[in-house]
């Protein structure tokens, strides 16, 4: 048997996706948030001159033709196949997105721990060499305001005695917030019971034998070790609940803040929801009516006329994505919207299960689709401000066939302990058998997964006295 080898020309017709640089862009731009998008399109325009961000302050802003002699940009941009409405220039609204500004959005409290702890040092320590202690203390303690170092470290540290350094400690433990520069939660708790002048040695005692057991809601335990009643150590134990294990907390962080600009608008007109696009949520872009006159003289120089095509259909293909990104946004949270109606009319217990899938084919895209845009995007509409994941959730069939999302589940579940005898609280099967009863059934594990996400204690931890 003999094999022939040799050279053939075959025609096949062969179909592939292939991921342009364009295309690749279209879906970073859809999977971007707010933020990660205006630090990409201030990126480009510092790499592509053609681009421009408009701004709002100007009333009137040039139109694509300004007069018969200039350069037709829409002839150029419809010669380029470029025929969306992206390419226009901004136009100013009459005032119409400042209802929707920044300023909503922003904490009003930039103050860190350190600065506020600083300012109490200047009164509260005269001499320099405490001051000296203290703002290395100050600056050693976590963001929830614990220390970090030792008495030991910081002595060694500041050269100083380390009977001097716990002087210093103890003015930095009258400080606000209560219970600041404490070395653990047990002392944390009795700096701070100290200052409110509730401090006894039977406090001392609980806390510090007995924290574990509190947290545990381990009463009967406490009391025979205590020798007291059951009642007066659920009265102790309500006290140090009132108390701040994390006395920093409040504070700015000390690292940049992210603030939630949401995407979309989500208001109620009548009996209906109209979705709105955040104007604000993403850059205004146009081409610059300087390179007109440039690529009007382009013809002359080829390289001049290369570069400026490259750059100007650059610019068009970010605008028209940034739109295309705001029209993917508005198609897919219209359809949650139409979803989860009853949700934004009677709250979340009538939250509806919604998958990826049920958007994407109702919405005729493909789901990673409604994934990327979908993305660290928010919504604000009358009942709140949502991450729009927020609306998409498993759950169960009820009674009637319909699904019930699994964050209704957990505000049924809420209601429930909410309301329960807190002598006698619900246990996991308890709660079974009353949503058994509102026609959702589901098993007592699932109940208890549940109840662990909203850091719900166990009936056991949840009894008082």
């Amino acid at each position: 048997m003999s094999m022939k080898l040799g050279y053939d020309l075959t025609i096949e017709q062969v179909q592939k996706l292939v991921m342009t640089p364009e295309l690749i862009q279209a879906i970073q731009i859809l999977q971007f948030n707010t933020q990660e998008l205006d630090s990409y399109v201030q990126e480009q325009l510092l790499v592509n001159p053609v681009l421009e961000q408009a701004q709002p302050e100007v009333s009137e802003q040039p139109q694509l033709q300004d007069n018969k002699d200039s350069f037709d940009w829409k002839e150029y941009i419809r010669d380029r196949q470029y025929d969306d409405i992206s390419y226009r220039h901004w136009e100013d609204r009459s005032g119409e997105e400042k209802e929707n500004n920044y300023e909503q959005y922003v904490s009003s409290s930039d103050v860190t721990l350190p600065e506020h702890l600083m300012f109490q040092l200047q009164f509260a320590a005269p001499r320099k060499d405490c001051r000296r202690i203290g703002k290395y203390i100050i600056e050693s303690l976590d963001e929830n305001g614990y220390m970090t170092s030792t008495a030991e470290e910081i002595a060694k540290a500041t050269e100083a005695s380390e009977e001097k350094v716990h002087k210093v400690l103890e003015i930095i433990h009258t400080f606000d917030p209560m219970g600041v520069g404490a070395k653990d939660l047990a002392e944390c708790l009795l700096i701070q019971l100290k200052q409110k002048g509730q401090l006894t040695e039977i406090f001392e005692r609980v806390i510090g034998d007995h924290l574990e057991d509190l947290a545990n809601n381990r009463l009967s335990i406490i009391a025979k070790d205590m020798g007291i009643s059951a009642k007066e150590v659920q009265d102790m134990s309500d006290i140090i609940r009132t108390l701040e294990p994390k006395p920093g907390r409040s504070f700015a962080a000390q690292t940049d803040n992210r603030y939630i600009i949401p995407d979309v608008l989500v208001e109620r007109i009548d009996d209906e929801y109209v979705v709105i696009i955040n104007e604000n949520s993403s850059p205004k872009l146009m081409v610059s009516a300087y390179y007109k006159n440039l690529l009007k003289e382009a013809d002359k120089d080829d390289n001049l006329n290369k570069y400026l095509s490259d750059r100007v259909n650059s610019a068009l293909w970010l605008i028209k994505s940034i739109e295309q990104r705001k029209q993917t946004i508005y198609n897919v949270v219209t359809a949650v919207v139409k979803h989860q109606k009853e949700f934004l009319d009677k709250g979340s217990k009538y939250m509806k299960t919604l998958t990826l899938k049920d958007i994407a084919e109702e919405v005729g895209i493909h789901e990673s689709t409604v994934s990327r845009s979908i993305n660290g995007k928010y919504l604000q509409c009358p009942r709140g401000v949502f991450e729009i994941k927020y609306f998409f959730s498993a759950g169960v069939s009820s009674d009637e066939g319909e699904g019930i999302s699994s964050n209704s589940i957990k505000e049924f579940i809420k209601e429930i302990v909410e309301n329960e005898d807190p002598k006698s609280p619900c246990s996991d099967q308890s709660m079974v058998e009353i949503l058994s009863g509102k026609g959702i059934n589901i098993s007592r594990r699932t109940v208890a997964k549940y109840r662990d996400e909203m850091n719900i204690l166990s009936s056991s931890k949840r009894r008082r006295y």
